[in-house]
């Protein structure tokens, strides 16, 4: 198993920024894809960003493009959402997402969420 804990979450204004961080543990499996996905109140999860790997394949939503960055730390095992000049319909639960194992048996993985409210 692989074990994710989000932080980072919080409460701004418009314009502000914020940084969403993702810890992978446990089993060791390799981690292959990271991803953000975000659930706003009445509309379906959607994705907000991903990243291989060898983070060399990057991919947004198009609502965040230019404006939020993803990136992966492989020393802390950690991946990172910047988030910046945020709006008020960016807000939502943030969730970590990451495909691990190695193939046939690879498994995707979820945090818990960390919410994210963009208001003033």
């Amino acid at each position: 198993q692989v074990q994710l804990v989000e932080s980072g979450g919080g409460l701004v204004q418009p314009g502000g920024s914020l940084r969403l961080s993702c810890a992978a543990s446990g089993s060791g499996s390799k981690i292959n894809i990271w991803g953000w996905y975000r659930q706003a109140p009445g509309v379906q999860r959607e994705l907000v960003a991903d990243i291989s790997s060898d983070g060399y394949s990057t991919r947004y939503g198009d609502s965040v493009k230019g404006r939020f960055t993803i990136s992966r730390d492989n020393t802390k095992n950690t991946v990172y959402l910047q988030m910046n000049s945020l709006k008020a319909e960016d807000t939502g639960v943030y969730y970590c997402n990451v495909d691990a194992g190695i193939p046939p048996y690879e498994y995707t993985y979820w945090g818990q969420g960390t919410q994210v409210t963009v208001s003033s």
